[in-house]
């Protein structure tokens, strides 16, 4: 059985973390309409950059890279692209221009599942079909070894269980069992441990989420990108899905650690958007505010090709005045100059 089958089956006990982590998410999400209304100008170039973020944030988890010149070109532009890489993070920017603008028309159901999987597949000839053979999920590690992380249910079941799966969001819905966003979770945790799709079933996963939010009111993930935020913790990311797939397919799997990430990952996402709006002046000014955010970030020594990978919507001229303000006003420094220049943050920051 599912763990989102599970929750709708029998009482379970919420933990006292996941409790705090949901109070702050609806405190936030209460203050969301409020922003929405007050400040629609200045949620434009957030829109933007959360879509660019998002598409190449999703794929570049999965490995799948584009050049970060090319970026605004591949999300935004018309022109032919250059290869299958620029080709998945356009079909990803599908995904989410269908989700932004259609949420309430995409039910969550095995028709939805499967025109995601095509899109962000940028419709290969996998798009859209479930697996026909086994799969595990393999990490190689640092010295090349091969460990088998989780098998995912065999090729037979995975019809059965993306149906099951789907049953059991709908139920919570209606019978409201579960909190939506533990069931969201859950549905998450479950999606991926069952890894309908040959290839491609993360980015899915992180669509389907995002839909989800929006349907359930939590519409942070329009001007924040869940799916940078899931980049930046990666390693937690992974670890919490690996905690929490131990035992699925024997039904005693402990899902908090994956659930209590997911939530505290919205709450982050809330907090970022409140300051995000709250010091932007104008669309203009957003601009300098994304870089500023991202210097903010750094824990160490950055570079221009480095904020440039975190702010693709912002072009490098941009990026060199602003160093170039903050380098005048004592609260960065420069630690070397010229195409390996390198800089980092002072006290006065």
């Amino acid at each position: 059985m599912t763990t989102l089958g599970k929750m709708n089956e029998r009482p379970f006990d919420v933990p006292q973390a996941t409790v705090w982590y949901l109070s702050d998410v609806a405190e936030a999400r209460g203050r969301q309409d409020l922003w929405t209304r007050q400040y629609p100008q200045r949620l434009k170039a957030l829109r933007e950059h959360a879509i660019i973020e998002s598409a190449v944030s999703s794929n570049r988890i999965e490995g799948v890279n584009v050049d970060r010149m090319r970026v605004g070109t591949v999300v935004f532009g018309r022109q032919p692209l250059r290869d299958r890489n620029e080709a998945e993070v356009r079909g990803y920017r599908d995904a989410l221009k269908a989700i932004h603008e259609r949420a309430s028309e995409l039910p969550i159901s095995e028709a939805t599942i499967r025109h995601l999987h095509e899109l962000s597949r940028a419709r290969e000839p996998d798009g859209g079909r479930y697996r026909q053979h086994p799969m595990d999920i393999v990490e190689i590690q640092p010295d090349g070894r091969r460990r088998v992380r989780f098998s995912a249910v065999d090729a037979a079941a995975v019809a059965p269980a993306v149906t099951d799966l789907v049953h059991q969001w709908d139920r919570c819905m209606t019978q409201r069992t579960v909190h939506p966003l533990i069931a969201l979770a859950a549905f998450n945790l479950d999606f991926l441990c069952v890894h309908p799709f040959h290839d491609g079933n993360g980015r899915v996963s992180r669509l389907l989420w995002l839909l989800q939010c929006h349907q359930l009111g939590y519409d942070v993930g329009r001007y924040i990108s869940l799916e940078r935020l899931i980049e930046d913790t990666k390693d937690r990311y992974y670890e919490t899905l690996e905690q929490s797939s131990a035992g699925w397919h024997e039904g005693s799997n402990d899902a908090w650690p994956y659930i209590n990430y997911s939530v505290y990952l919205l709450r982050s996402a809330y907090k970022e958007f409140e300051a995000r709006v709250g010091q932007t002046e104008s669309p203009r000014g957003e601009k300098t505010g994304l870089i500023l955010a991202a210097i903010g970030r750094a824990t160490g020594p950055f570079s221009v090709g480095r904020l440039q990978a975190q702010c693709p919507s912002v072009g490098v001229d941009l990026i060199r005045k602003t160093l170039k303000k903050l380098q005048a006003e004592g609260r960065i420094e420069c630690l070397a100059r010229g195409r390996q220049a390198r800089w980092q943050k002072t006290a006065k920051w």
